[in-house]
Order: C-alpha cells, then sequence, then structure tokens
C-alpha cells in the first residue's frame, strides 16, 4: 500500500467548515456534532487509503431518522460552503480564459486588434438562461451563500466591519446559522411566475451591474469602442415544449418584469448622475445640444438655473419614468414631478445620453469623458434596451403540425393536413407563404391548444411592438426533423405579422430557429437548411437580416446515441452546415443546448468553445445556462464577470486563430472519430435501448422517480405517459445516473470504442494535437472521477428483481474499466486527473462527504419502496438527492 492520498483544503473551506462544525455543535447538540465528525472522519480515512480504515464502522446506522435528517444537511451545507470557497479561490477559473490573454494570442499570431474589432462588430455572444429544473437548492438558501460571499471579500480586504455597522466574523457566523435553520427543500411546486422571478433576480441584480464594466474593460484592451456584442437572452415563461404553464401570460409577465426591471435601473442611474454632474454654466462652456435638452425639461428650479446638465438629466428622469408607466402599467417606484413624453425606443434614450456625454468630453481637453456611470448608462442602453434579456419563444414540431392542421381544416385550405407527405406539405405551405394572409377566424371556436398557440403569437406581436424587436427575436422549434416544420412556423407567425412575405420584411421578421436533437436530425440539418436557404419565399428575406440561426441540442443527442457518438455528432454537424451557409452567403449563429452535467453538454465553455470546429463561431454564438449552472457560474459579479469573459474570450479564439491541425492531420483525426463514433454508438445503442430489461433496471437501480417528487420545476419530467427512455426528459436521465454515481450518459460506449481500435499511437496523437479531442477526453475524465462503480454496484442491488440485473450491471461495470483504461492510456497518466491537480483535488476532497450520502440514500430507498410511510424517509431522500447533487455540482 502506498502513501495516503493527500485531500488538500484551502482556507476558506478550513475557515468556513469550522464555523459549520461550530453551528452544528451550537443548533443541533452535542450528540449529532459527534456523530457527524465521526462519519466525516471516518470517510476521509478511507478515501485517503490510511492503514486499516476499511474496517472501521462508517457509524451510519447509528443515526435515528431525525439524526439522519440532520446528519445530511450538516454535509450539504459543507458542500455549498465547500463550492463558494473554491470559487473564490478561482479553481474552476481558466488563467487564459480572458479577453487579454485571447487578444495576446491572436497578436502573437499575426491577427491584429482591427480583425478583432471587425469581427465583433458583426458578432453575437449570448447566454441564454433556462428554467430546465436541475437546481436543487432554494433560492433562500443560495442568498445565504452569496451573502457569506459579499462578507469574506470584506474579510479578505481586513475589514472589521460592515457597512452597516456588523461585525464581519460575527455576520459570516450567523449566516451560517441561518443557513442551518432555513428549510432546504421547497414544499411546493414551483410555479412559471416563480422561475421568472428567480431569473429577474440574476438579470437585474448580476447582469445589469457588470456588463457595462467587463465592457469598459474590455474597451481599454481594445483600444477602441466595441460593439454591443455580449448580450443575454432567456427562456424563462416562454419556452413551452412540454410545459403547458408556459402562456400567453406568462409571456406578457416575463418581458413585463424584465422591462420594469431594467428601466427602474435607469431611472436610478439617471437620478445619480444629476446628484453627481453640477457643472455650471458660468464656469463651463455648454454646447447647445445640452442647453437644448436643459431648456426642453420643464425644470425651471431657481437652484439649478445655471446647472444645465442636472436640468436636462430632470427632464430624461421624467422621460423614462412615462416610459416605465407606459411599458409597465404602473408608476414607477420613484416618479419624476416633471411631465415628460415616454420614449419611443431605447436609441432615443441613448441619443440624449450620448449628447450629455459629448458635452462633457468637448471642453477641458476631455477630461470630464471619463464620467464612469454615464459611460455605463449608455452601455447598458446598448446592451438591454427596454426589454432587459431577449426571450426565446419555443415549441415542439408536433405542437405546430396538430395546430397548422386545424387551422388549414377551419379555412378550408386543406381538411387533412396531417395525412399529407412531406413534399405535398412543402408545396401547400410554400404556396401559402406567398401571401399574407391569415388563416385563423377570429369568431370560430378553437382546441384550447390551437386558441394557446395563437394567443402566444399574438402576445408576441404586443411586445414587440411595445419594447422593440429584441425583446423576441427567435421562434425555436423542438424536435426539427423536415423542411415543413419550419415552414409551419412562418404561417403560425404571419397570424399576428411577425412574418410577412417580402425580401423588405427579413430585418423585421421573427427568425424561425430549427432545433436539431437526434444524431439522425443531426445528419439532416445540412439538407434542410440548403432547401430552406434555396426558397424563394425565405432566402431573400434571410439575405437582408444577414445571419440564421441553427440550433443543436446535447440533451437528448446524448440519450440517442451516447456521449462520444453525441459529441462528434455535433461537431460534425456543425462543420456540415458551414458549406450550406457559405454558399447562401448568410452569416450562421449556432445556439448550442448545453446543459450543467457533462451528458448534457457540460464541461468548461471555455474549452467547448475554442474546440468548436474552424469556421463555426465566427463571432455569432448562443449556449443556454440552466439549473446549478446558472447559480455557480453568475451568483456573485466575480463569478458572472469571470464566466463572461471565458465566453467571450473563446469566442474570439475560436474565430480568428489558425487551425492548429494540418489537413494531414484533419483527415486522419476524422477517420479515427467516424470509426469511434460508430463502435461506441453500437455499444451504447445495445446496451440502452437492445437491452428489453434495462429502462426496468434504470428505473429501480437509480432515483429517478424519487427525483420526480423534487418541487425544482414547473414543467413535467417526461413528455408523455410513457416510461420508455426515448419519452424521458434529458435532464431527469442524466439526473439520476449521476445521483447513483455510475453516471453512465457521460462516458458509456467509449471504453469499447478506445479498446477496439487498433492505432493507439494515433488516439494519442488526437489527444495533444486536437482541441476537440482533448475537451471530449478533458468532460469525460472528470465525469470518470467524480463516479464510483463501488457504490453503483449498490444501487444496483435496487434492481435485484429485474430480470438479468446482474448482467447489466456487469456490462456497466465493464465498460467504465474499459473507459476508464482507456483514457489513461491516451492521455498517457497513471490515474485520472494526474494532469490537473486543482481539479484533482476539488473532486477528492468532494468524494468523502457524497459516499455517506450515498449509503443513506439506497437505505431510504429500500425503506420507502418496501412501503414504510413515515414522512421522514421521503424528506430524508429528497435531502440526498439535493446534498448530492450540491457536492457533484454539475450532476444536472
Amino acid at each position: 500500500m502506498g502513501p495516503p492520498i493527500q485531500i488538500s483544503q484551502n482556507p476558506d473551506i478550513r475557515y468556513l467548515g469550522r464555523i459549520l462544525g461550530d453551528v452544528i455543535r451550537a443548533y443541533g447538540g452535542d450528540k449529532l456534532f459527534r456523530q457527524t465528525e465521526y462519519i466525516r472522519s471516518s470517510s476521509v480515512d478511507r478515501h485517503r487509503g490510511i492503514a486499516g480504515a476499511e474496517a472501521i464502522d462508517p457509524g451510519l446506522d447509528a443515526l435515528s431518522l431525525d439524526d439522519t435528517i440532520a446528519f445530511v444537511r450538516g454535509f450539504m451545507l459543507f458542500s455549498m460552503l465547500a463550492n463558494l470557497a473554491e470559487d473564490r479561490q478561482g479553481v474552476a477559473a481558466e488563467p487564459e480564459a480572458t479577453v487579454a490573454a485571447a487578444l495576446a494570442k491572436l497578436k502573437a499570431d499575426g491577427i491584429d486588434g482591427d480583425a478583432v474589432h471587425a469581427l465583433l462588430g458583426a458578432s453575437l455572444i449570448a447566454p441564454v438562461l433556462t428554467a430546465h429544473p436541475t437546481e436543487v437548492r432554494r433560492k433562500s438558501m443560495l442568498d445565504h451563500k452569496n451573502r457569506i460571499a459579499e462578507l469574506m471579500l470584506l474579510r479578505d480586504a481586513g475589514a472589521i466591519e460592515t457597512p452597516q455597522g456588523d461585525v464581519v466574523e460575527e455576520a459570516i457566523r450567523r449566516q451560517i446559522v441561518l443557513l442551518w435553520q432555513t428549510r432546504p427543500l421547497r414544499t411546493e411546486k414551483l410555479f412559471v411566475a416563480d422561475e421568472i422571478d428567480n431569473a429577474l433576480t440574476y438579470l437585474r441584480d448580476v447582469f445589469l451591474p457588470v456588463v457595462p464594466k467587463l465592457y469598459a474593460r474590455w474597451e481599454a484592451e481594445l483600444g477602441q469602442r466595441p460593439a454591443p456584442f455580449l448580450r443575454v437572452g432567456s427562456w424563462i415563461g416562454g419556452d413551452r415544449d412540454g410545459n403547458p404553464f408556459v402562456t400567453a401570460d406568462t409571456l406578457q409577465q416575463a418581458t413585463a418584469r424584465n422591462a420594469a426591471a431594467v428601466l427602474g435601473h435607469y431611472a436610478d442611474a439617471v437620478h445619480a448622475l444629476g446628484a453627481e454632474l453640477s457643472v455650471s454654466a458660468s464656469l463651463a462652456p455648454v454646447p447647445d445640444a445640452v442647453s437644448a435638452l436643459a431648456e426642453a425639461s420643464g425644470d425651471d428650479a431657481p437652484s439649478r438655473r445655471d446647472e444645465p446638465y442636472r436640468r436636462a438629466l430632470s427632464g430624461i428622469y421624467a422621460r423614462v419614468c412615462a416610459t416605465y408607466a407606459a411599458i409597465a402599467g404602473k408608476a414607477p417606484p420613484r416618479p419624476s414631478a416633471l411631465k415628460g413624453d415616454a420614449y419611443a425606443a431605447p436609441g432615443d434614450f441613448r441619443r440624449d445620453l450620448v449628447t450629455l456625454a459629448d458635452g462633457l468630453a468637448a471642453s477641458g481637453e476631455g477630461q470630464l469623458i471619463g464620467i464612469g456611470a454615464l459611460g455605463r448608462l449608455i452601455r447598458a442602453v446598448e446592451v438591454f434596451g427596454f426589454h432587459l434579456a431577449t426571450l426565446d419563444m419555443r415549441q415542439n414540431s408536433a405542437v405546430h403540425e396538430r395546430v397548422l392542421a386545424e387551422l388549414l381544416a377551419v379555412a378550408g385550405v386543406c381538411a387533412d393536413y396531417k395525412a399529407l407527405g412531406e413534399e405535398e406539405r412543402i408545396a401547400l405551405l410554400t404556396a401559402e407563404l406567398q401571401s399574407d394572409r391569415p388563416l385563423a377566424a377570429p369568431w370560430h371556436q378553437w382546441s384550447d391548444e390551437t386558441a394557446g398557440e395563437l394567443a402566444i403569437v399574438h402576445a408576441a406581436a404586443d411586445i414587440r411592438e411595445r419594447l422593440g424587436q429584441d425583446a423576441i427575436c427567435q421562434w425555436i422549434i423542438s424536435m426539427s426533423q423536415e423542411l415543413s416544420d419550419l415552414l409551419e412556423v412562418h404561417l403560425l407567425a404571419r397570424e399576428a405579422g411577425l412574418w410577412r412575405s417580402g425580401a423588405a420584411a427579413g430585418k423585421a421578421n421573427l427568425m424561425v430557429v430549427p432545433l436539431f436533437e437526434t444524431i439522425a436530425d443531426l445528419d439532416r440539418a445540412p439538407a434542410i437548411m440548403a432547401r430552406y436557404f434555396a426558397m424563394p419565399e425565405i432566402g431573400p428575406q434571410i439575405g437582408v437580416r444577414g445571419h440564421q440561426e441553427v440550433m443543436i441540442g446535447y440533451s437528448d443527442s446524448n440519450k440517442d446515441g451516447g456521449y462520444l457518438t453525441s459529441t462528434w455528432g455535433l461537431h460534425q454537424a456543425s462543420q456540415a452546415l458551414t458549406p450550406v451557409f457559405d454558399e447562401a452567403d448568410t452569416a450562421m449563429q449556432l445556439f448550442h443546448g448545453r446543459g450543467g452535467a457533462v451528458g448534457r453538454g457540460g464541461g468548461s465553455a471555455f474549452a467547448a468553445i475554442r474546440a468548436q470546429p474552424a469556421g463555426t463561431v465566427q463571432g455569432r454564438i448562443r449556449i443556454t445556462e440552466q439549473g446549478e449552472v446558472i447559480a455557480a457560474k453568475y451568483g456573485t459579479a466575480d463569478s458572472a464577470a469571470t464566466n463572461l469573459e471565458a465566453m467571450v474570450s473563446a469566442s474570439l479564439l475560436a474565430s480568428l486563430e489558425p487551425e492548429a491541425a494540418s489537413d494531414a492531420d484533419a483527415a486522419r483525426f476524422t477517420a479515427a472519430m467516424d470509426a469511434l463514433s460508430d463502435s461506441a454508438f453500437a455499444a451504447y445503442r445495445g446496451l440502452v435501448y437492445d437491452t428489453p430489461a434495462f429502462k426496468d433496471f434504470f428505473r429501480a437501480m437509480t432515483p429517478i422517480a424519487e427525483i420526480a417528487t423534487l418541487k425544482i420545476g414547473s414543467r413535467p419530467s417526461s413528455r408523455t405517459k410513457s416510461n420508455a427512455i426515448e419519452d424521458l426528459r434529458a435532464i431527469p436521465w442524466v439526473f439520476s445516473w449521476a445521483q447513483s454515481r455510475a453516471m453512465l450518459p457521460g462516458w458509456y460506449g467509449t471504453g469499447e470504442a478506445f479498446a477496439g481500435f487498433a492505432d493507439k499511437a494515433l488516439l494519442a496523437d488526437m489527444a495533444q494535437g486536437w482541441p476537440f479531442f482533448a475537451a471530449l477526453l478533458g468532460n469525460m475524465e472528470m465525469v470518470l472521477a467524480k463516479s464510483d462503480m463501488g457504490i453503483a454496484a449498490r444501487y444496483a442491488e435496487l434492481a435485484g428483481h429485474v430480470d438479468g440485473h446482474a448482467a447489466i450491471f456487469g456490462r456497466i461495470r465493464d465498460g467504465w474499466n474499459r473507459a476508464h483504461d482507456g483514457l489513461l492510456a491516451i492521455t498517457g497518466q497513471t490515474r485520472l486527473l494526474e494532469k490537473n491537480p486543482a481539479l484533482e483535488a476539488s473532486i477528492r476532497l468532494r468524494l468523502p462527504y457524497i459516499e455517506p450520502l450515498n449509503l443513506l440514500q439506497i437505505e431510504l430507498m429500500k425503506r420507502h419502496r418496501a412501503g414504510e410511510t413515515d414522512e421522514r424517509i421521503g424528506e430524508g431522500i429528497q435531502l440526498t438527492i439535493n446534498a448530492i447533487a450540491t457536492a457533484l455540482r454539475n450532476s444536472g
């Protein structure tokens, strides 16, 4: 036996962990503290490999149900505090992931600042927040955690007291006490309105203040002012796919709440500028444009008669308040005493602010040009407009088909649209698209589904009219499989004028975005888009707009074909789409539907963007952010700035960096990946879809049924009532495998592919010289390090009643061993994460805390499934799910 494995801790973890221990002793009692400490220390010793530790009683059997619940809360809180400490230490941050580093690298490659500036002038880089239910923690818990982070910053700076006069050390302790005494589980299911409010806290409290500061930094680094290329999107309130609770009302509610928040922010900023810009006309020259704004303001207070900037800002404030009232439908929190006309568009508001900025810069050698608050406000208006975040509409293609079939039948166009073949559908839809005639008769009594979709379309048109076209830009079609899926949406959009015929309407029309999700759909994507561009009713409009978005789905393609085949299929589809867009002379905008877990496209966004095929980014990329990822990446201003900077720097490098591999290497690598993908696909499909008892084994082995009881989202866990793997949503599929520590979606099939590939030296070359393959292996390595086949075997015992359960788990275990051994051989390591010591330390720190939670979860599941009705058993299961997900970080 070798020396004990060292599990290092950063000082913050020791500090916060010590306080948590004190809190458990003070509020949970000495017995609970001693039980918790015994279980913790014995588990740590086992994971360190200390001699004889395997024989130590883990102490779990001594826990009563009440003790179990309290113990799980303690371990969950430690994981939450460890996450906070690691985020503060930048464990997840990548040293190259800054714009400054990207610019330096590009300069070394011979790419100058003008090329970067030109790229950014036509770029769109956007994180898109979604309500996908993978965040198990209540918002109250996250708020306390973020408050601790703020207090730790004060402690770093040597502050003894907070600005409010509280002693910092005592305030930190109080927040941990509040965490201990805060119920971690939701007692009621989330409604869409709750999800809208949760997202709004990030948009208002983090993105609004952080993004303008980042632009100021980037302007200094670039040496010139970039266009507003970084924007924020959202699905929350507009994503109807499988969620019957998203309606026209939620669409209106989401956009109205966002608009009120951003206009309230602008009003506060203008008010603060009024206090700052005390420039007197008797002491400084005042341009005519500023004087005109002052005179038009209606502010004739004698005390400000010689202060044109303040008077101008009084008028601007009155107009912002009027805009708030017009859009939000209520008075602003601090109404203006002056009367003003509402701004018709954000550009009008920006123009007034720029007038003030130009006036300040015009005298005194421009020393007032750096009024930072004014510059940040101007940038905020450019980025956030009056809408704050662009809200996407999303619905499943099957719904569009049913709704359009009803419209066509009632309008007398086609009695049975669903009976038509694909070419017949295209012919009918093409003929319809040549006019702007709506189909829906307002007096007809439509089915609930059709009425709901028509209401959505009209609500979207109203929102774009009030908030501007940037408020809603995309209509995303889930499960896009044919060209007709896109054309159907054009007809539905036409019902409210969101699409109109003729090239001139191109820029004003809503963009129809196909989402290709399965392996087969990804293969068909280039042919579908080529026909779409070639249509005279569509192509010229796209040419006027200049770009077209295609969304590619990581989650369902993984569930369909496994990790390696999904990752390669997405890469190949992106690459195959590039010449299609080039032929159409249209900029390609790929929207990556990623989740938090590797099985849903998770992992380092910086590495993932850099690994995109050459020519597929070109400054335009959108990426979904959901669940626990939103809290982890955007929970604080510092983490948001770090992650947004990583996204931008990676996009710059992916767009402008020279191709690393030679043409010969690219051909060799592609051929190798084709072979690996075929082998991995066969192995994955053979297990998941061709093994008759597998779906029953999966549902018995994992806590999939128990996860469904968590109140973490507004939408159902399955699209239908079927228990087939095909009909299960990808989120609970991945989430449940993570809980059982098998983490099958993140690696299964790769071991068989590696073992069956003859040229092992070529695989090593690919790992060294191809960012795509390096990223694929890096994400998989993290998953393998977090998985545990010993723990998974305990979960597999829950499926003892399923025929062939031992053989099924044997295939999983053998596949893991082959994946593990193959990865080490390819990367030249003796253990997982040997070349990534920071991540290795992070995971090893957590493993001793996760194992007892898994063992308790298994025992509670046994009791629950045996029919025990004690409510504490169900609560305990839900708490373990929460705690394990918190410790794993990217489990959903």
